[in-house]
Order: C-alpha cells, then structure tokens, then sequence
C-alpha cells in the first residue's frame, strides 16, 4: 500500500540527501512532499545548520512546516531527520488522522491527544550524542503511556547521522538496514 509522506529535513536543510531519500521513497510507490525549511539555505557543516536554524528562527521554520502540510492529505505520514523530528514534534498533535510517524536520528515530543494505536519508529545511534540512552528510554516511556505502537530502533557503532553518505558518521550497514525497516514500515 502506498503513503503519502511529508519528510522535513535536517539541520542542514534541504540537501541532495533528502531528494535522494524522496526519491527512494518515491521508486517504493510512495508519494512524498520534501519541503524546503530553509528556503533554499542549505550546508554540509553541523555549525552553519546550526547557525542557519538560529538565523531563520524556530517559529518561521514551524510555521513553514505547518504551510507545507496545509495541502496534505489528513493520513499523511510524518517523517523527520534530526532537527526534522523536532518539526514533526511541532506539527504532530495538530494532525489527529496521521497514519505514522518516522523519526530519523532524533526525538519528538509525543503529544497528549495522539491516536492509540498510531505506529511510530524511531532510529537512532546507540551512542548519539544529541540523544543518549536515558532520553530515548524517557521517549519511550511516553510513547508506550500514550499507548502508540512503538519501535525503536538503535544501531551500534553508529554517529548521529550514520544514514547519510555525504557526512562523516556514515555507516553503510546501518543505513542499509534502517532503509530496509523503514521501506517495510511504510508498506
């Protein structure tokens, strides 16, 4: 069965990655709307990502977001890399109908009206610095409380961004089994 999927870039902001990631999804027969955060600003540098986030600010990133899901169908699912899945955290409870939601090398806030039930995966390294293992314990807390069908999944000697070719974190057997998961997820 095919999903219509909004996926929200990193950091880095929209770069050849996420395409390429669209693109998979896309040959999978998924439909996928890869929304432009940062208005054409994007980096390979973790500091200017961060820089860039600062400069255009977390509302008008949020409010991007909401504008991108706007002409969404309601099911559509969420999906976000690092910084993305905060974006996701920002926009979830406002989409009661979500069919899934993805979470690529980061957390997001699970809200208090989420649907019992809803599927959601997360993926991230087992030493990520940004996400240490209490965090992503106290995540899972709260997603089993709020009764979500939750899987968590954690790759060993990984980076943060241990799916992405371009970065130094890079992991090729992690990223092929994460891609694996998540194809699976989805259909």
């Amino acid at each position: 069965m095919s999903a219509n999927i909004i996926l929200f870039h990193s950091v880095l902001g929209l770069r050849e990655h996420e395409r390429h990631l669209a693109g998979k999804l896309g040959a999978a027969g998924h439909a996928v709307s890869l929304p432009d955060l940062y208005a054409g600003v994007a980096t390979d540098d973790l500091e200017q990502g961060f820089a860039i986030k600062a400069r255009i600010g977390w509302e008008v990133i949020c409010q991007r977001a909401r504008d991108a899901l706007a002409s969404t169908p309601g099911d559509t699912v969420l999906a976000g890399i690092s910084m993305g899945a905060g974006v996701v955290a920002s926009v979830w409870a406002l989409r009661p109908l979500t069919a899934k939601v993805l979470l690529l090398h980061g957390l997001a806030t699970v809200p208090a009206n989420i649907r019992p039930g809803l599927p959601v995966q997360l993926h991230v390294a087992d030493t990520d610095p940004f996400f240490p293992e209490p965090d992503v314990r106290a995540w899972q807390h709260a997603a089993e409380a709020a009764q979500t069908d939750v899987r968590i999944f954690r790759y060993p000697n990984s980076g943060h961004y241990f799916s992405d070719p371009a970065l130094p974190d890079y992991n090729d057997t992690a990223a092929a089994l994460l891609w694996q998961r998540v194809l699976a997820f989805l259909d």
